[in-house]
Order: structure tokens, then sequence, then C-alpha cells
């Protein structure tokens, strides 16, 4: 496989009982508090489950969200609440931010929260697979796939859930408009590279590749931007990797939109697309150096090492060499001064996220079920209730060694 991806740590959060002693006045209260406590537990343990795979991600996850709809919707389906929305306060920290939590009192903060996490575990997964040797053509689907999935996720939190919380999200959390937003087009960005990797392997046009390359150095683009209002401090190693992804991609449009002008017999403006190549892959060689000596949160490691990275230096200065030959021999056309515009725009291969829905309240939420919760036994003084300020353990995440590049592209 020849591509390495960045990524950020996976949210921590508080340990939650669904103990509500007093209020609870019923066996089957009691039961969903005890299916929601062990189904929470167990998709926390699937997260870092080097065995989980997609089908057992959604399962676990379709069963917590499920049960959690019973505090967060009526059962009639009208607009109302639930009368357990504000029962629990939650506790989740921040892929950015370390250790200190955010916490409010609020099932639909836990929705979020958790569906982030979600989505965060398909990315890791993808990125997983995609470090395989010899990665097989159903894999490479998987991968592009499970970023899909991903971004449709974080998508659906963004506009359907997000804007129902009470509390907003502060300034540099996972929930805040910009760094969701950021997360969106890096799935799509990634998913974007494995379409590009099978139209290299399967000798598309290059106009074809050119333009997907260019397309996906701007979604990176996109990426950064939307986070270039946050604090360096917890930003900066992430933006890095969008700032080098860009210029590499870019690097790859001007690479393969040399090799379409040659085609036209347009050798010397072929010349020139591929000296910007080679300035731009220049650019993201110094990113890749910056990158690896960046503090903050994501993997330490040196993508300028990765074959992906590799692959393409050698195959710009093969081109370029290419072209300054046949210039000399055949069509002796001058080098413009500026650089070709790259107004291209891919017709095929553009990801979009795949539509995400949570699932509907689980059969086991009924009227008489609801009704055996009686908020009027809950405890006046509330002073148990957890600081915001306490520290929640980081999730302890596998630790993915690097495997040897076998040089593979995906198929």
């Amino acid at each position: 496989m020849t591509h390495w991806f960045h990524r950020n740590p996976l949210k921590a959060t508080a340990p939650v009982p669904f103990n509500y002693y007093g209020v609870v006045t019923g066996p089957a209260a009691s039961k969903i508090c005890s299916d929601l406590r062990s189904s929470r537990a167990r998709l926390l343990e699937l997260f870092t489950d080097l065995n989980c795979n997609p089908q057992m991600m959604k399962n676990a996850a379709d069963s917590y969200f499920s049960l959690l709809q019973g505090f967060i919707n009526s059962l009639d389906e009208s607009t109302q609440e639930s009368k357990l929305r504000y029962i629990q306060n939650f506790k989740w920290t921040d892929t950015l931010q370390g250790q200190v939590p955010s916490a409010q009192q609020d099932a639909v903060f836990e929705l979020i929260s958790m569906g982030f996490n979600v989505a965060l575990w398909y990315t890791k997964y993808a990125s997983r697979l995609a470090g395989k040797e010899n990665i097989t053509e159903d894999e490479a689907k998987e991968v592009h796939r499970s970023l899909k999935i991903a971004a449709g996720i974080f998508k659906h939190l963004k506009e359907s859930h997000i804007p129902k919380l009470i509390t907003p999200a502060e300034k540099g959390r996972d929930l805040e408009a910009r760094l969701i937003e950021a997360y969106i087009i890096q799935c799509q960005a990634e998913a974007q590279e494995v379409t590009i990797a099978r139209a290299i392997e399967l000798k598309h046009a290059p106009v074809l590749i050119a333009a997907l390359a260019y397309e996906t150095a701007n979604f990176y683009q996109k990426a950064d931007h939307a986070l270039s209002s946050l604090e360096p401090a917890y930003s900066a190693k992430w933006r890095k990797y969008l700032h080098l992804k860009m210029c590499f991609y870019t690097a790859y449009a001007y690479c393969y939109h040399g090799q379409t002008l040659l085609a036209s017999d347009k050798c010397g403006e072929a010349i020139r697309s591929l000296q910007e190549a080679e300035k731009f892959y220049a650019k993201a060689e110094a990113l890749c150096k910056e990158y690896g000596e960046t503090k903050g949160p994501g993997p330490t490691v040196k993508p300028s090492g990765h074959l992906f990275f590799r692959k393409l230096g050698n195959l710009v200065k093969n081109t370029l060499e290419k072209c300054q030959r046949e210039n000399g021999f055949i069509y002796f056309q001058k080098v413009p001064t500026e650089a070709p515009q790259l107004e291209l725009k891919a017709v095929y291969g553009l990801v979009e996220p795949v539509p995400f829905e949570f699932p509907p309240t689980s059969v086991h939420w009924t009227p008489e079920t609801l009704a055996a919760f009686d908020l009027t036994q809950r405890p006046k003084d509330d002073s148990a209730k957890p600081k915001p300020e306490e520290v929640v353990k980081p999730v302890k995440e596998p630790d993915i060694k690097p495997q040897k590049d076998t040089g593979c592209y995906i198929s």
C-alpha cells in the first residue's frame, strides 16, 4: 500500500454507571440501565480491539445508540424530548486538547461524542488496513468505504445533532464547526487518494489523474483553512499534515498535467508543468521533515520515508527528463516562464460522504418502561456531579508498527 494518513487520538470518556437509585422503580427500567451500561462498555472496548471489523463496530454502535435514544427522544415520535435527557452527566476529552474533558449533563452530548469516536474508529481502521502488505482489491475498497462512512458520520453530527446541544462547543473543541468540518474534508481527501492510486494502476488517462489530484489537493487546502484560526499549540501538527498532502497532490496534478501536455505536442509547456511539480514536491519534502519535528497529537513518523512519497519523486524526475530529451531532439520549444494554470475539473471519482442515520429507539423502550423512571425521587443534593476539570484517563490505543512497504499500488 502506498498511503500514509495522520491520525489524532481517540476521545476518552469517564465511566457511566447508569445507576439511578430511587428513580428506577421497576425491573424493565433496571434492565434498560444494565443494558446501557454493558453496551457502552462493549463499544468502548471495540475502539481499541485490533480484531474489530466494520460489521462488529456497526452492531455494537447500533446496540448502544438505540438504547440511548430513549434518553433523548419521546416514544411517540413527537418533537418533544425524553424526560431523561438531562438525568446523567457525561464527560469526554477532545482529540486535540489532551486529558481535560468537557462535561455536559445531556444525553445528546453523549450521542454526539460517542458517534464522533465511532467515526474516528472508521478512519483508524482504514489507516491500519492501508498499511498492510500486499493489500487486496477488496481491502482497498474497504479502506475507501470506511473513509466515506466516517465522513458521513461527521457530517450527520454537524448538521443534525450538534445544533441541538444546549451548551455550544467551546473554541478548539471537537464539536466546534471548524474542527468537524476539517475531519469531514480530510476523510473525503483520503478516500480520493485511494481513487487516484486505482486510476494510476489501471493506467487511466493522465488528464483524469491530474484532475483528481488537483481536486484532492484543494480538499486538503480547505481542511487546512478550516483549522487556520486555531491555537498552533494543539493544531500545528495536524495542519503540517494537511499542508504537506496539499503540496504532494499539487505536485501529482502538475506531473500528470505535464504528461497530458506532452501528448498534445506541447513539450515546452510540459517541461514547465513538470518543473512546477518538482517545486511542490520539494515543498512537501520539507514539510515532511517539519511534521516529524512538530509536537502535538498524532503519530511520530517520517512520511518522506514512505514509498508513497518516494515514488512520486522518481516519477516527477523521470517524466521531466523525458520531456527535456524530447524537446532537445524533436520539439525545440521555448519553456514558458509562467507555470500553466491548473483549471482542472474531475468528472469521475469524486468522493461524497455515505449518508448516515442513528438507529431508531430500541423496542425495549415502552411507555411502561419510561414510566418506571420516577424523576420526583431524584436526590436533591447534586454535589456528587463530576467536575469538568477532572482528568479522564487517555485511551490506550494499540501500537501499530509500520510494516515493510512492498511498493504495490492498491487495487
